[in-house]
């Protein structure tokens, strides 16, 4: 397919769709605040919006191999962008909690396949020395999402309506669509088969799992009948994937050969912390930012894209440096700086200004980008070129699904943490207290209102407490994954031919 006509044009088209999937993924952050007030629902609730488009997307992304086979990619394709477009509508024109969760899973659904899709048609039609090339296009690609979706979602929250940061990727889509259909030829199927059990026992558990998480605060875990429930299915619907993988010898979901790679194994919980922590932090961030500093969620966009930029910029050194130093000392050194950035984080406060936001955002970026980039290569480096195939949609997989469990676990900290320090200062809170004689007469003890008052200050204070607590419990996972790395042998020459032939699953 490397001779194929219009090249630039289909870069394009395909390109358009994988910003508009890539912009989706941090484009809500910043509005999420304005949903939860017009939505109605509480601070753990809104969360859903972002969870459930990540896990919809982790148990879609392996089908999409499958799918091009059976109908040929540029049908996929197409029916993957006008999904994607018209839950993006849905989403913008949902009136309640439960609708607007119910069309970011449709657009999980959707949006799953175009950036596996958009790879693989990139590596068709360029020729193998210029691969690098196409795959920079497309990493940029990818980062432009993190950079502009804060700032993007922050400007139209403010000068329109939160409902734009999905109306947004209407005309995208449109162009994207009209492109693929008038320039991109079609693939041949290929009829492959699909591993229905094993697919279906792992979308259950990640879909258990999840509903786990994201109740379980609110449902005083496993106190409630409800949590138990979803957690013994979860469990079932995971020993059932795992017994049918081990005992099922061809066609499995999940081969076997790929538990015996060292370093495959140690790339995927690679990546499935890294997961965690970028959008773990990038789901905190915004609701600080705008609901205890008070700042206005323009500014809110702004000082987080320092966060992408410093991606971008790792990016572009580690490609001058993967072909002469170690690959799993980049990646140490971007993990090292990841926990610094954390570590900065947890000394914020309520009356602080927002350059360390904009300081530890920048440099956990340049972490990100430090990891990101050598990851796959390293992952993939000792594995058979006749796993690649299998083994690219599992390493998709356990990054989104990291993704996702980091926003929830993060969440539910948050909540409890908030209401244990809400506890443990009303316990200073009496009439006997000299310390409250000091406070202002509007904040007094002996009155209603004074009481509300204080109680107020005091919810506030306890969030602070829980949002630190929460960037020190993500410092701990990164410090902690770290030893990961010694499990890793190094890669081989030239990994920078490594990661693109990952993707070939899809040609």
């Amino acid at each position: 397919m490397n001779s194929v006509a219009h090249k630039g044009m289909i870069t394009v088209a395909i390109m358009l769709a994988t910003i508009m999937q890539a912009l989706d993924t941090t484009i809500a952050n910043v509005a999420l605040p304005h949903m939860q007030g017009s939505l109605q629902s509480s601070q753990d609730q809104i969360s859903w919006v972002l969870t459930s488009y990540i896990v919809a997307a982790a148990i879609a992304t392996p089908l999409t191999g499958w799918l091009c086979g059976q109908w040929g990619r540029r049908k996929v394709f197409l029916l993957a962008v006008v999904g994607f477009t018209l839950a993006s509508a849905l989403c913008g024109m949902a009136q309640s909690l439960a609708q607007i969760v119910l069309a970011r899973l449709l657009q999980g659904v959707f949006g799953a396949a175009l950036v596996p899709l958009s790879q693989a048609v990139l590596l068709d039609i360029n020729p193998k020395e210029k691969v690098g090339q196409a795959m920079a296009i497309w990493g940029a690609g990818i980062m432009i999402g993190p950079i502009l979706g804060p700032m993007l979602g922050g400007w139209l929250t403010e000068n329109a309506n939160w409902r734009w940061v999905f109306f947004i990727n209407l005309p995208v889509g449109v162009f994207a669509f009209y492109g693929i259909a008038r320039y991109l030829p079609e693939s041949k199927p290929a009829g492959q088969q699909l591993d229905i059990f094993g697919l279906t026992t792992l979308s259950l558990g990640i879909g258990l799992l999840q509903l786990f998480l994201d109740r379980g605060e609110q449902m005083d875990w496993f106190n409630s009948s409800e949590i138990c429930t979803e957690a013994i299915a979860c469990a079932i619907a995971l020993a059932f994937f795992i017994a049918h993988t081990l005992t099922t010898p061809e066609n499995s979901f999940l081969n076997r050969d790929l538990l015996r790679d060292r370093n495959f194994v140690s790339g995927t919980a690679f990546a499935f912390v890294v997961g965690m922590i970028l959008y773990a932090t990038m789901a905190l961030l915004p609701a600080f930012l705008q609901g205890l500093l008070g700042y206005p969620v323009v500014f809110t966009g702004e000082i987080m894209a320092p966060r992408g930029l410093g991606t971008m910029l790792a990016m572009m050194v580690v490609g001058k440096l993967v072909h002469r130093i170690d690959l799993r000392l980049i990646m140490g050194f971007g993990f090292s700086l990841t926990a610094f950035s954390l570590y900065q984080m947890t000394h914020i406060t309520l009356d602080m200004d927002s350059s360390l936001v904009l300081s530890s955002g920048f440099i956990q970026g340049m972490g990100i980008g430090f990891t990101f980039v050598p990851l796959s290569a390293v992952t993939f480096a000792t594995l058979a070129p006749r796993l690649r195939n299998e083994g690219t949609p599992v390493y998709s997989l356990l990054r989104n699904i990291g993704s996702s469990v980091g926003i929830s676990i993060v969440q539910a900290l948050l909540t409890e943490g908030m209401a244990r320090a809400h506890a443990q200062l009303s316990t200073d809170i009496h009439y006997a207290n000299p310390v409250l004689a000091s406070l202002p007469p509007a904040m007094s003890v002996f009155s209603p209102e004074g009481r509300a008052l204080l109680d107020l200050e005091l919810s506030r204070q306890a969030a602070m407490i829980a949002y630190v607590d929460d960037f020190r419990v993500m410092m701990w996972v990164t410090l902690l994954a770290m030893p990961l790395l010694l499990l890793m042998r190094p890669a081989p020459p030239a990994p920078a031919e490594a990661a693109p032939q990952e993707h070939d699953s899809l040609h």
